[in-house]
C-alpha cells in the first residue's frame, strides 16, 4: 500500500509538471496572437514580399514581418488557399513551384480544417503545428507509465527539442510530418501493416523524406500469413499517393516536376565539413552561432547511439537508422543558419533516439548529450 501511494503521488507530480509545461507552451504561442490578424505572425510573411502574394492571400488581413524576414510557411499557406493549383498566378508566389507543390499534404489538411473558407484556412494553417504539438504531447505521454521520471524526461526532451518548436514557430511541415510518422510506426507495432503503409504513403505527400519511414515497416509487412501479398500491397500503398500527385503535377509543369529541390549528396562529406568548421571556430573561442554547434553535436550523438546499439527487429531503430543515413547525406543548405533546418528535417531520428534510450545508468548521460537543442527552446518560441 505505501508503495502504491508513493507511485500515485509521483504520478500526480509528473502530470502537474506536464500540464504546467503545456500551459507555458500555449502562453508563449499566445504572445504571437494579434487582434484582427489572429496567429498569422507564425506564417513569417515579410512586408516587402506582399507583391508576391496571391490575390487570395492579399485579400485576407495578416501580419507582416520587417523586410527580408520571410520563410517557407508563406508558400504552403498559399497552396492551402488553392489546393488543386488551379490559379496560374500561384506560380509567381513561389520560389520553386514544382518543389513546393510536391509537398501538398498539410496545405490540404489546413483547407479541411478551415472548411474551405479562405480566412479560416489561413488561420488553420498558422495553428496547425500547435494542434500537432498537443497531439504529439498526448501520444508520447501515453507511451510511458504515469509515474515514470525517465518517461517525463524523454517527454520534455522531445516536446521542447529545437526542430519541433521551430516547426511550430514558423508554421512548417516538419512537426505534422513527425506526427504522421509516429502514428504509422505505432500502427506497425500493433500489427497493422496495411494501415501503416498507407499512412506512410500519405505522409510522403507532406515531405518526400517521410517515405523513409517505410524502413520501420519491414518486419511487420513480412509477418502475416501471406507475406508476399502483404509486401506487394504495402509497397504499392507507400508509393501510390505521391506517384499519383506527381502525375497530376506533371500535367501542370511537364518535365520540370522532378528537376528541383534535391537535398542529398555524397555521404559524410557535408557532415565532416560541418564538424571541421565548428572545430576551427572552437580554436578561436566559443562559436558565434553556438546553436549550430549544439545541433550538430546532438544529432551526431543520436546517430552514433543508434549505430552502436543495433536493434534491427525494433521498428523505431529501423526508423532512426534510416534518418541517421539521411543525416550523413544532406546538403549544406540543410545546415545553413543557427542552428539551421537539420534539427527539423531529422526529427524522426530524434524521436527514435529518445524512445530507444537505455534503462541503465547511462540513460541520463545519453539523454543530455542527445538533446542539447532543448537549450534553445524558449529562444525558438520567442
Amino acid at each position: 500500500m505505501p508503495n502504491m501511494l508513493h507511485a500515485n503521488g509521483r504520478a500526480v507530480v509528473i502530470r502537474a509538471i506536464r500540464i504546467a509545461l503545456v500551459c507555458g507552451f500555449l502562453v508563449m504561442i499566445g504572445r504571437h496572437y494579434h487582434a484582427g490578424l489572429g496567429f498569422t505572425e507564425l506564417l513569417i510573411l515579410a512586408e516587402d514580399g506582399h507583391v508576391f502574394e496571391t490575390p487570395a492571400l492579399q485579400a485576407i488581413p495578416h501580419y507582416h514581418h520587417p523586410s527580408g524576414n520571410s520563410y517557407d510557411g508563406q508558400y504552403y499557406v498559399q497552396l492551402a488557399l488553392d489546393p488543386l493549383l488551379k490559379d496560374p498566378r500561384l506560380d509567381r508566389s513561389m520560389d520553386n513551384p514544382p518543389y513546393r507543390e510536391r509537398r501538398i499534404l498539410f496545405s490540404w489538411t489546413a483547407w479541411l480544417m478551415g472548411l474551405g473558407r479562405p480566412a479560416w484556412i489561413v488561420q488553420a494553417y498558422a495553428v496547425q503545428n500547435v494542434v500537432v504539438w498537443l497531439l504529439l504531447a498526448w501520444w508520447l505521454a501515453r507511451r510511458y507509465p504515469a509515474d515514470d521520471w525517465r518517461g517525463l524526461a524523454v517527454w520534455i526532451a522531445m516536446m521542447f527539442t529545437h526542430g519541433l518548436l521551430a516547426s511550430v514557430r514558423m508554421a512548417l511541415l516538419d512537426g505534422p510530418s513527425l506526427l504522421v510518422i509516429a502514428l504509422a510506426v505505432t500502427l506497425s507495432e500493433r500489427g497493422r501493416p496495411i494501415a501503416s503503409a498507407l499512412l506512410v504513403g500519405i505522409g510522403g505527400l507532406g515531405r518526400e523524406t517521410n517515405l523513409l519511414a517505410a524502413a520501420a515497416l519491414g518486419g511487420t509487412l513480412a509477418k502475416p500469413r501471406r507475406p508476399w501479398l502483404t509486401i506487394v500491397v504495402g509497397a504499392f500503398l507507400i508509393v501510390a499517393p505521391l506517384a499519383l500527385w506527381l502525375d497530376y503535377l506533371r500535367s501542370i509543369f511537364r518535365d520540370t516536376v522532378l528537376t528541383s529541390g534535391g537535398s542529398v549528396t555524397w555521404p559524410l562529406t557535408v557532415l565532416a565539413d560541418q564538424w571541421w568548421m565548428i572545430a576551427r571556430a572552437g580554436l578561436r573561442g566559443l562559436p558565434r552561432h553556438w546553436g549550430h554547434a549544439v545541433a550538430l553535436l546532438s544529432l551526431t550523438v543520436q546517430a552514433v547511439y543508434l549505430a552502436a546499439r543495433a536493434r534491427p527487429r525494433d521498428p523505431w531503430w529501423r526508423l532512426g537508422i534510416a534518418y541517421a543515413v539521411l543525416l550523413v547525406s544532406v546538403t549544406p543548405a540543410v545546415w545553413e543558419g543557427d542552428p539551421g533546418a537539420a534539427t527539423r528535417s531529422l526529427l524522426p531520428l530524434t524521436l527514435a533516439f529518445n524512445l530507444l534510450l537505455p534503462s541503465t545508468r547511462s540513460f541520463w548521460a545519453w539523454l543530455l548529450a542527445g538533446n542539447l537543442t532543448t537549450l534553445l527552446a524558449w529562444r525558438t518560441l520567442a
